[in-house]
């Protein structure tokens, strides 16, 4: 903020009506000059007992969910839906309503710093030296580079641009989230099949089959809350309730849901896939297509560990069905051939007839600032710019919105080629692994502190753009990312200057939504800036009222011959390994109490990790409950405590993704197992991770842990001494 002007002043310039209107909805073009003060201030705009509320987007994921936030007195006291939001229509996920905790987090790193890497005291700089830092960065473009987070969307374009500009390496973008939920996968894929790069639009909500092939949907797959609503409308049906049939070895809270569980074995989706096809054309049509005409429907069933009969009857609910649909989702794809998978299960929808039509498969409305999908970035690319680090081609690196040294994989090296950078910046709120091996951390604003805007590419069939305000002043002495480069661009000069020539965030984003004014078919019309973005902070972001889908073209992709097979997994361990993004803390949530201590949907197990194991194959290894393990894999090992259950494979362990923190802060640090460490580096044709391709040993240690969760301890022991 570049000037302050009080309450009064401020109505004195504006006018009474619109300056009241700017100041509680947090809009208007002169919002920015009025500086909204901590609740120890006691700001006069606000009165004892009277709420504000103000619409922003939610930055715990990069689904854009809507969110409207109660502040009073300075304070955000409660978040919950915008109920006007395509997205999620008032809805929130426990993620969402725990973004409060990043805002009152008490291990926030409070003013920007410096320190000796590894270490934990901070030694505090200033703004003015932290930009000079990073200008010295934009002078030497070639040599410097930005791995970002898949949230915001503003801060990414402006990066592009600059590194465009200034000839630095385009910014790669990566979260564990994404990579479980196979989006890179997704996304290329589509591209062969369809011939557009998209994550697709699966009209859940009109479907009345639906087939989930590890489509994790009601959990943390691409758009939960938006997926859950579909659910809930496929359940009620228009002419009957719709059926769901999921695909996966683990039961996940989506199997739970569904109407049938089919636990196939991990790494045969594209057997049981093609097989389907087969039936279904062979029963539609009479023969099969080229695609589907090698697989061997027996052989399938058999690998799968489906008996064939059931098989058979799960083609004929498919053929039969009126508005089918078949999703890829994550644990699919995360294995040696998960393109071949989606490929497979996205030409079984071409066979359904059901592209462009209600239940089916929809190209995803294009976004109103570009045309492009934006992937994520691959594991190949991602190991490109490691192996950049290691030959000291990188000089700095900065790194804003992920955790790379937690998230990423630990056979992928990044800690050790991170250790050959001179010089490490991290824009992390929070003193996390990567803050922590940073020589610099310039803290970013929160997401209830922070200006901004979400480019949604799935979850709603409207072209939306989600944008965000503050909701209160900044609490600390942080500051925009945003802002931090622009000033570090004029600092530097020449083309970084010329390519961000913004005073402030706001003007650079209202330079991005400048097409928008005047723009026709969204759901407010406004004639100039002041009043589209008055409205648009008002709503919390701009679409269109009618759907904007596109319908895919598969003309020949079932003319293509396939040889399917299963997938070839990586170690030579006894067990499948099944590492999934805990639904409560996915990736980024263990620093929040509200999550560590929301019970797991499937185990109620609270503030720390678990393998989940099969009764049979417990009793084999004689391991029972809170026994503790050392899982290991040809490329690391943890230890963690034994849950059985029965809603998993014999052959297949599982643990969650989400603890196992050295740092994050108080509520993170030293609780339960990172898996990440027992991830390999095999790649699949798209360069992305085969996450759920790995075997691992498992031993028994001797120790016992006891696990905290709701359920009580007899549940499986009563039933065996009662059986």
């Amino acid at each position: 903020m570049t000037e302050q002007l009080s309450r009064r002043d401020f109505l004195k310039l504006v006018g009474t009506g619109a300056a009241s209107a700017a100041v509680l909805t947090g809009c208007g073009p002169a919002s920015r000059y009025v500086t909204r003060e901590p609740y120890t201030k006691m700001p006069e705009y606000t009165y004892n007992g009277q709420s504000t509320y103000y619409a922003t987007t939610c930055r715990e994921c990069a689904a854009g969910c809507g969110l409207v936030v109660r502040t009073m007195q300075g304070r955000a006291i409660k978040v919950e839906g915008n109920k006007y939001h395509p997205v999620n229509l008032g809805k929130t996920c426990a993620r969402g309503q725990a973004t409060l905790h990043s805002l009152y987090n008490p291990d926030r790193i409070q003013e920007p710093s410096s320190h000796v890497r590894g270490d934990r005291d901070f030694s505090t700089t200033d703004w003015d030296t932290a930009t000079g830092i990073v200008a010295e960065a934009l002078k030497n473009p070639a040599e410097t580079a930005f791995l970002l987070g898949l949230a915001p969307d503003h801060l990414f374009d402006l990066v592009s641009d600059l590194c465009k500009a200034i000839g630095a390496p385009a910014p790669l973008r990566y979260g564990a989230l994404s990579l479980f939920e196979a989006r890179t996968t997704l996304g290329e894929a589509s591209r062969i099949v369809f011939g557009k790069p998209d994550l697709l639009f699966f009209d859940l909500g009109n479907a009345d089959v639906t087939f989930s092939f590890g489509a994790n949907f009601l959990e943390t797959w691409i758009s939960p809350v938006a997926y859950t609503r579909g659910f809930a409308q496929m359940r009620r049906g228009t002419n009957r309730r719709g059926y769901l049939v999921q695909f996966e070895a683990r039961m996940s809270q989506t199997a739970m849901k569904a109407d049938e569980w089919a636990a196939i074995l991990p790494g045969t989706e594209e057997l049981v896939a093609a097989a389907l096809g087969k039936l279904v054309a062979e029963q539609k049509f009479g023969s099969a297509p080229a695609l589907f005409e090698a697989v061997d429907v027996a052989q399938a069933a058999d690998a799968a560990g489906l008996p064939l009969e059931t098989l058979e009857r799960y083609a004929t609910i498919l053929a039969q069905a009126q508005n089918p649909l078949v999703i890829p989702g994550g644990a699919a794809l995360g294995q040696s051939n998960g393109l071949e998978i989606a490929q497979v299960i996205l030409s079984l929808n071409a066979l359904l007839g059901n592209l462009g039509k209600p239940g089916g498969v929809y190209h995803s409305p294009a976004s109103p600032l570009t045309n492009s999908y934006r992937r994520p970035a691959s594991i190949k690319e991602i190991s490109a710019l490691i192996e950049k680090l290691n030959s000291g081609k990188i000089k700095t690196l900065i790194v804003h919105g992920v955790n790379p040294v937690f998230e990423l994989p630990t056979s992928l090296g990044f800690e050790a080629a991170l250790a050959k950078v001179p010089t490490v910046i991290s824009l992390a709120s929070f003193p996390d692994e990567t803050a922590i091996l940073a020589d610099y951390v310039f803290p970013d604003h929160t997401g209830l502190e922070s200006w901004g805007y979400q480019q949604v590419s799935a979850g709603t069939g409207q072209t939306l753009l989600s944008g965000a305000q503050p909701v209160v002043a900044p609490y600390y002495n942080t500051k925009s990312t945003t802002d931090v480069l622009l000033a570090a661009a004029a600092v530097a000069g020449g083309k970084a200057a010329a390519a961000l020539p913004f005073k402030d965030e706001i003007e650079f984003i209202q330079g991005k939504l400048a097409g928008l004014v005047g723009a026709e078919g969204g759901f407010f019309n406004a004639a100039d800036m002041p009043s589209f973005w008055a409205e648009f902070q008002q709503f919390g972001g701009w679409w269109k009222n009618d759907p904007s889908l596109g319908t895919p073209s598969a003309a020949s992709a079932l003319e293509k011959k396939l040889t399917p097979a299963a997938a070839q997994p990586e170690g030579d361990g006894e067990f499948h390994l099944l590492v999934f993004p805990s639904p409560i803390l996915a990736e980024a949530g263990a620093n929040k109490p509200w999550l560590q201590e929301t019970p797991d949907p499937t185990t109620t197990v609270m503030w720390n990790s678990w393998l989940e194991m099969n009764p049979v194959t417990a009793e084999e290894l004689g391991l029972t409950d809170d026994d503790v393990v050392r899982v290991s894999s040809a490329f690391g090992e943890v230890e963690v405590s034994v849950y059985k259950v029965p809603a998993i494979r014999p052959e297949v362990v599982a643990i969650p993704f989400g603890q196992g923190h050295t740092a994050y802060g108080r509520y993170a640090e030293n609780r339960g197992a990172n898996p990440g460490k027992l991830l390999g580096a095999q790649i699949n044709a798209a360069g992305d991770l085969a996450f759920a391709g790995v075997k691992v040993k498992i031993e028994k240690t001797g120790k016992k842990r006891p696990l905290s969760r709701l359920e009580g301890r007899t549940r499986l022991e009563a039933a065996e001494n009662k059986g």
